[in-house]
């Protein structure tokens, strides 16, 4: 597993939160971790500026260190760092430390080995080399028990948050966007949706690592000084995901009129994590 304070760090990076270890019961569950990513992603692609969420409050969808995407992020000083929600965690309870599985050193990024049945295919099983994965405790939380996470016929394929997926690039084309834009056209076409009555409303996720490597989120270690890349390794379910045009982007569509409850719910009956990805940049 990579080093626990390394892996509290990302999942500050990730919720915007300041998370923290407890030998007590921990505030937030996996699933809130993947809950949090999507819905800030997703409201501030509606034009919020804030997310309520329980036991949590109220919290911002300013990120202080958002700059470009490989830059690292200044230090943060004494009062914007008390500005964030603490969030503890109980790291035995989080972690499954069983299923680790470090990827650093593996180069067989040419070689494609499909995990699942041929025509529900769960994922590239090299599309993680370079990373290093702490797995989540995940196992028996859910109803219907555990065949989402396997690879048989039930399981779910996997999916990755990327930060700043928002589908804003493909608002862009119902504004106007034009061939002359490129790359920006390009980008804003891999997004949009082929049924045009979703107009890109929802939550974003790829099946491919290296799409999800482009627009993570990074951060600068008070652990060892280095810049990290971090992403969430999920499983998203195939009868809610929506492909869109171009094949590695998929969206999980939340209706127009969808109230903060409704659209956690959807959020959380969708996409399930399962792992925390680590690399440096």
């Amino acid at each position: 597993m990579p080093d626990t304070r390394l892996c509290l760090e990302a999942l500050s990076a990730l919720s915007g939160c300041r998370v923290e270890e407890t030998a007590g019961a921990s505030q937030l569950t996996p699933q809130d971790f993947v809950n949090i990513v999507a819905l800030k992603e997703f409201y501030k692609q509606e034009g919020f500026k804030e997310l309520e969420y329980p036991s949590l409050g109220t919290l911002s969808l300013q990120d202080i260190e958002d700059q470009d995407l490989y830059s690292s992020p200044p230090a943060l000083t004494g009062p914007e760092e008390s500005l964030k929600t603490t969030v503890k965690i109980n790291t035995g309870d989080f972690f499954h430390t069983q299923y680790d599985y470090d990827f650093t050193n593996i180069k067989d990024g040419d070689k494609e080995f499909l995990l699942g049945r041929r025509g529900a295919t769960l994922g590239p099983a090299w599309v993680e080399c370079g990373w290093n994965r702490a797995a989540l405790r995940v196992m028996q939380k859910y109803d219907g028990g555990d065949r989402w996470l396997g690879t048989g016929k039930d399981a779910w394929p996997v999916s990755y948050n990327g930060h700043n997926m928002d589908g804003s690039l493909g608002i862009i084309l119902t504004h106007g966007g034009s061939p002359n834009d490129e790359p920006k056209f390009l980008d804003a076409a891999a997004t949009s949706l082929v049924t045009g009555e979703t107009r890109g409303r929802g939550v974003y996720s790829t099946p491919d690592i290296k799409i999800a490597e482009k627009y993570c989120k990074t951060f600068k270690s008070k652990v060892d000084g280095q810049t990290y890349k971090v992403v969430l390794q999920n499983r998203i379910n195939p009868e809610r995901r929506r492909k869109c045009e171009r094949k590695d982007i998929w969206l999980v569509y939340i209706p127009e009129g969808s109230n903060d409850v409704q659209t956690r719910a959807i959020v959380q009956e969708s996409v399930r994590p399962y792992g925390l990805l680590l690399k440096k940049a």
